[in-house]
């Protein structure tokens, strides 16, 4: 892993545009709230989060690419080092780390230090099996697809839930080689 650099996680965090930390947080907490309100059943709640951060996914990884200024990671672990390092304090003013890697290396742990996603939040009895910030599985999960990983992403453990840290599993499904829409020889 290269060493944090003038394009590093925090040097991008510190040049980056952002709301009021608390401003974000409260507003996340309103749409989980009226998620839960409107869809009633938790599992739908965490799917419709899930694809509300897959969206967001899908345009993040170019905003990324563009101040992140990185080279392309040569395999996925890598890439689970560069969201862990770069992308969540690129966005989110927090440190992860990557741990747990299978012997194949497509299947990993990110866990965080930090969520600011959960300031103000303590969940009542009627959301268990709630998860809360469910939306960053889909946020990681729509990146790296746009950046051809087709993965799957879920929440291992959870503070929320009772457990001593937050963690992601990362799991690649399938590498998708790059299709060009033109062949060389035009």
């Amino acid at each position: 892993m290269p060493t944090a650099g003038p394009r590093s996680g925090d040097a991008i965090f510190a040049n980056v545009e952002r709301v009021n930390a608390e401003l974000f947080t409260l507003t996340y907490g309103a749409i989980v709230r009226q998620l839960l309100t409107d869809l009633e059943e938790v599992e739908e709640v965490n799917k419709q989060l899930d694809q509300m951060g897959y969206n967001i996914g899908t345009r993040l990884i170019d905003e990324f690419l563009a101040k992140a200024n990185i080279s392309r990671c040569v395999d996925f672990k890598e890439t689970a080092e560069m969201i862990a390092k770069v992308g969540f304090k690129m966005f989110l003013g927090v440190t992860a780390s990557v741990t747990n890697w299978d012997i194949e290396g497509t299947c990993c742990s990110v866990v965080l230090e930090e969520n600011p996603l959960v300031d103000f939040v303590e969940l009542p009895d009627t959301c268990q099996g709630l998860y809360y910030c469910n939306v960053l599985c889909g946020v990681i999960r729509g990146a790296l697809e746009m950046v051809s990983m087709k993965t799957e992403v879920t929440w291992v453990r959870d503070v929320l839930r009772g457990d001593d840290s937050y963690e992601l599993q990362v799991k690649l499904l399938k590498q998708v080689p790059e299709e060009y829409p033109y062949k060389d020889d035009e």
